[in-house]
């Protein structure tokens, strides 16, 4: 079947078809809606511990990240007074020309054609291993809305990307979400329209989903991710500094937003995609907290982007857990940040 220049090869099986065939068992469903809890707790402020949102860039094989997963679970029994680890498990890329590797979905193998379906299954796979063996509620990326309800019983946390952020069908959608959801600001660092993607989000609505007319809620939980801009000239441009979280902090309070919160991204623009920047970042927020009762009620947790190697290789490459995508911070250096973070709060 076609359509102009589009190919259709065949139909999909809906989420409820997928978790059917590929199902969580009941104890594992409740202790999720324990730990979904416990991180809700945090964001509307019953909870003083801090999240981390942790993990590569992109997951482009089952093997590493669960390595990598095994490595967070280890530390987290070291600072589960303080942190609350959730797995950056990120199976959809946005590609910023539209070419590239856009992640597990789209090819489970970076190094074989796209398969969606096989990617369905193997992204659902990996989030349920974090789960059960682990004892990890995960966050991936809502780069496409009619996709999240394959994963949305094993998912802690969703991100809007910078790209994604403005998209009506994006706010919509996580304004029927019951974890926290983060808006990232836009590329052009214009924090109004992370705002009103929150503002919308929290609000209920009633729009088309997956060929359903659905009624929404409002997300409590939806917040703000500080990511960095680009400037005029194309310049990265961070947006982590005290100065930057007092005015998001004053935005909240002229807006009258449910459970004000921020997490701040440590890579991205915010490091100028210099991963090694990281650690100097997440410790500097943590300053900005200690001079500041506002902030430190703002600011619920980091997003740093580690993996089990520094750095990033080609696609293609041979180098055992280093990222395919935007460089990522290594374990060891990750493991040393951990428990630098857990000793500064």
């Amino acid at each position: 079947m076609s359509m102009n220049n589009m190919d259709f090869k065949r139909k999909l099986p809906i989420p409820m078809e997928v978790k059917e065939k590929y199902p969580i068992p009941l104890e594992v469903s409740e202790y999720k809606e324990v730990f979904d809890m416990r991180v809700a707790d945090v964001f509307t402020g019953k909870s003083d511990k801090f999240i981390l949102v942790i993990g590569p860039c992109s997951a482009d094989r089952e093997d590493a990240v669960m390595e990598y997963i095994y490595h967070l679970k280890d530390v987290q029994e070291k600072v589960k007074d303080k942190i609350i680890i959730i797995p950056r498990i990120y199976t959809n890329k946005p590609r910023t020309t539209g070419d590239g590797y856009k992640g597990m979905l789209h090819q489970p193998d970076p190094h074989t054609k796209p398969d969606m379906y096989k990617g369905i299954v193997e992204i659902r796979h990996l989030h349920a291993r974090a789960l059960i063996e682990c004892g990890f509620g995960t966050a991936d990326e809502m780069l496409y809305p009619d996709n999240h309800r394959y994963l949305s019983d094993l998912l802690s946390y969703t991100a809007v990307g910078a790209r994604s952020t403005e998209n009506q069908q994006h706010r919509l959608t996580a304004s029927g979400l019951s974890v926290p959801t983060g808006f990232k600001n836009p590329t052009s660092g214009d924090i109004s329209v992370m705002m009103n993607s929150i503002t919308a989000a929290q609000h209920p609505h009633t729009f088309i989903y997956r060929g359903w007319e659905v009624d929404s809620a409002g997300n409590p939980l939806a917040h703000a991710i500080l990511r960095g801009f680009v400037d005029a000239y194309g310049k990265p441009m961070p947006n982590y500094h005290y100065e930057n979280l007092q005015l998001v902090n004053e935005e909240y309070d002229k807006r009258g937003l449910k459970n004000k919160a921020v997490i701040v991204d440590c890579n991205h623009c915010n490091s100028a995609k210099d991963f090694t920047q990281q650690p100097r970042i997440a410790l500097e927020v943590l300053n900005s907290m200690k001079a500041s009762a506002d902030v430190k009620s703002l600011v619920k947790g980091l997003m740093i982007e580690s993996y089990l190697v520094d750095g990033a290789q080609p696609i293609g490459g041979d180098v055992y857990g280093q990222s395919i995508t935007d460089a990522c911070l290594g374990w060891e250096k990750s493991e040393k940040l951990i428990l630098d973070i857990a000793e500064n709060l």
